[in-house]
């Protein structure tokens, strides 16, 4: 889990410099917003150390606005991840091959 913090917090300073044009390290309101958001969605994720990535997860736990704007910060960051977080980027890669865990009631 601390593995995609770090991933989803890499991606949304990629994203939002390419898209908003802020300094690496800084965040524009409202990807700050969507960090602190991101954050509290994965700490209170079910399926938490045997999780896939969230984009191929089976539970869709962003509201329908965020998830919107995690799409496209997704689409901007990950063709720009391999050459700023190579591992992070093997890992995330890995991670989504995991088998989809199911919810255990």
């Amino acid at each position: 889990m601390q593995r995609e913090a770090k991933t989803v917090s890499a991606m949304i300073d990629i994203s939002c410099s390419a898209l908003h044009g802020t300094p690496k390290g800084e965040l524009c309101r409202a990807c700050a917003e969507l960090m602190e958001y991101a954050m509290l969605r994965l700490s209170k994720c079910p399926f938490q150390e045997g999780k896939t990535s969230c984009g191929n997860c089976k539970v869709h736990c962003y509201k329908p606005d965020m998830r919107e704007r995690a799409r496209e910060t997704m689409r901007t960051a990950g063709p720009r991840m391999p050459l700023r977080h190579p591992l992070l980027s093997v890992w995330h890669f890995f991670d989504g091959l995991r088998k989809k865990p199911s919810r255990k009631r």
